[in-house]
């Protein structure tokens, strides 16, 4: 759906709205003090598994008071599933192609357009980041170099590292140097966090984002079954929270040794990163400032768990690798306890938290501001969020397009037959997306129509991944001409 219509059926919405934010009736615009903002990230983290989107199994009491107290959002999806290409649409509201973060380990371009902190700059704010960063391309083990900290007055994190451990997880500080923490990494960025929210000017409003790594995967084992496996073990304090016989699988999931060890690890991990959000949250009320704070929480993409005998954790097309957990506080304008089934993608989270916040800019993004939509539960049967990976040299593993409706999961590639990555689920039918349509005659037409979209979005953003617009749903054009006459990276710099 054009951006267009989905704008006015959101007006249309807001007129007929019945419920009004009485916080703002009344009142002078310029006098009111703006919201800060917090935007936790977790790594790695399917919405499946959190306590709030019902997973009974997890231990989140944090994170589930926020759902309680904010609002949760049940279609938010990460519109490409791998770490740098979230980041890069999540700080500029663009497209990849635009802001240069297609791939992990490439840079965010700078000087582009105006990113979140550099847009709250302008406003005032105070600006800092912790945690992962992963936008600085290259080489991993290095500084963040302050004329690419895009906007961020205060930085301290490193590019990307897995060792989480005590005395082996590090930051670099202000003085290029890098420096190794002495409790488990989310842990003590937490309490630079705070650290930095003990000191910072009452005055002025502040902007941060907490960046942790787990629950992502650090290394690999060999299983009993012989076969290498991720791993997740963490802190044994955490591990001790699960019995990992009665830990159960998802749905459709072989039950083995080796995966109950994956599963177990990876829980331990999100229990450690709800602790670090409660101390977090603790400091926003211990500063009075929880009424004028708008906190997100959501992650960049999941991960399979080898669901669907996945070999990768991410970069699929399913729900269990970028359909993420998405929470957001923001006591003047959203109801407690409410949950909306309005879809988000990545390039929408920048122009909606600025929507919410009301803070006005000239940029034109490729995301949409959907702060009335989602208030209002808003749902719409041809809109699409758009979905894609991109793999130079590597299109038969993990190359494909595709996109989320209201009901359905579409994906398509161009160089490979494998079902995991040429999808069509239905998820009110197939909530655990077991049935793959993919072809399937009697879903011929509603696979046309979202093929339609896919070629929408890629005519949209200049994607010539596949040469041919004709396609048939049942009877497949045999060979697609390969016309992908530019890489990513040539585009961005003519």
């Amino acid at each position: 759906m054009k951006k267009t219509a989905l704008l006015s059926l959101i007006m249309i919405g807001f007129m007929s709205c019945q419920v009004k934010n009485k916080s703002a009736e009344g009142k002078d615009p310029g006098q009111e003090k703006l919201p800060n903002l917090v935007i936790v990230l977790s790594d790695q983290h399917s919405s499946d598994m959190l306590g709030a989107y019902g997973n009974d199994q997890i231990i989140s009491p944090h994170l589930d008071q926020l759902a309680k107290e904010g609002m949760l959002l049940e279609r938010a999806f990460s519109s490409q599933p791998v770490c740098t290409p979230f980041r890069g649409m999540l700080m500029s509201g663009m497209h990849p192609f635009k802001n240069g973060a297609f791939v992990n380990d490439v840079p965010l371009l700078p000087n582009k357009s105006p990113l979140l902190a550099e847009i709250l700059k302008e406003k005032g704010y105070q600006t800092a980041y912790f945690g992962k960063w992963h936008l600085l391309g290259g080489n991993r083990d290095r500084p963040i170099p302050e004329d690419l900290s895009y906007g961020f007055d205060t930085v301290k994190t490193n590019n990307c590292h897995v060792d989480f451990r005590p005395g082996k997880a590090f930051f670099w500080n202000e003085d290029g140097e890098k420096e190794y923490f002495d409790e488990w990494e989310p842990y003590a960025q937490t309490s630079q966090a705070i650290d930095y929210l003990e000191q910072v000017d009452r005055s002025k409003p502040f902007a941060i984002i907490l960046s942790l790594h787990p629950p992502h995967d650090w290394g690999k084992f060999r299983g009993v079954d012989g076969k290498m496996h991720y791993r997740y073990d963490s802190l044994e304090e955490l591990m001790a929270l699960y019995n990992r016989e009665e830990i159960q699988l998802r749905t459709g999931l072989e039950d083995t040794p080796d995966r109950r060890r994956m599963y177990h690890g990876h829980m331990a991990q999100v229990s450690g990163i709800d602790i670090a959000f409660g101390r977090l949250m603790e400091q926003l009320t211990d500063m009075n400032a929880v009424d004028n704070t708008l906190v997100a929480f959501t992650s960049d993409h999941g991960d399979m768990l080898e669901s669907h005998n996945a070999t990768l954790p991410k970069q699929y097309p399913h729900d269990y690798s970028n359909k993420v957990p998405f929470i957001i506080k923001y006591p003047s304008k959203i109801q407690p306890g409410s949950r909306t089934q309005t879809l988000l993608g990545t390039m929408d989270i920048l122009p909606t938290l600025l929507g919410f916040m009301d803070i006005k800019t000239q940029q034109e993004f490729d995301g949409d501001d959907l702060s009335e939509a989602l208030t209002q539960n808003i749902t719409m049967e041809d809109h699409y969020i758009p979905t894609w990976n991109y793999r130079i040299g590597r299109a038969k593993n993990s190359n494909w397009r595709g996109v989320e409706t209201q009901r359905y999961t579409y994906s398509t590639a161009l160089e490979s037959d494998d079902p995991i990555i040429n999808t069509l689920f239905d998820r009110v039918q197939d909530p655990y997306q077991l049935n793959n349509l993919y072809d399937n005659p009697k879903y011929a037409s509603i696979q046309q129509k979202l093929h339609g979209f896919t070629q929408e979005w890629m005519d949209q953003y200049g994607d010539e991944f596949y040469g041919a617009k004709e396609f048939n749903a049942v009877e497949p054009t045999s060979k697609w001409t390969y016309n992908y006459t530019y890489s990513p990276y040539e585009l961005l710099h003519e």
